[in-house]
């Protein structure tokens, strides 16, 4: 039980440092904000942001794999393929987010233009989608491990 204790901790903690980074990269991308010191650190916090979905699909498969449940039961649960498909949703939807951070960035090093209210605008709207997906995740999360929808 310890080792299922631990997993479930790891997988806990692993989803709050998501939150916690795609909160602060929404909180950055804004046009009242953007300064060149904002463009680059939006490019470390997505990068933080993206490594932390990584850790958090890594400590969920981990628990598949070393859970009590057994990855048999785990796969067998249409909740389970819910959620690790949210979370690819996410990830997608970050890493687009990413290429425009680079780009931005790109463009600051070689003239310094900053991005313009409808490009800061547009890639908000992505992180912020990744984040209203987000809340769904623990949401299907409990359920599973409730035994709501399971087979």
């Amino acid at each position: 039980m310890t080792i299922e204790a631990l997993l479930a901790y790891a997988h806990i903690m692993t989803f709050l440092m998501l939150a916690t980074f795609m909160t602060s990269e929404t909180a950055l991308c804004r046009p009242d904000w953007v300064n060149p010191a904002v463009v680059r650190r939006l490019v470390w916090v997505n990068a933080l942001s993206l490594v932390s979905g990584v850790l958090v699909l890594a400590s969920g498969l981990a628990r598949i794999a070393w859970g009590v449940k057994g990855s048999s039961w785990y796969w067998a649960q249409p909740l389970l393929h819910a959620k690790i498909t949210l979370l690819v949703v996410m990830l997608g939807l970050s890493l687009a987010a990413a290429r425009r951070y680079r780009a931005w960035r790109s463009a600051l090093d070689a003239g310094g233009a900053l991005p313009d209210a409808a490009a800061l605008k547009g890639t908000r709207r992505l992180v912020m989608w990744a984040a209203h997906i987000m809340v769904l995740v623990p949401l299907l999360a409990v359920f599973l491990a409730r035994g709501v929808g399971t087979r």
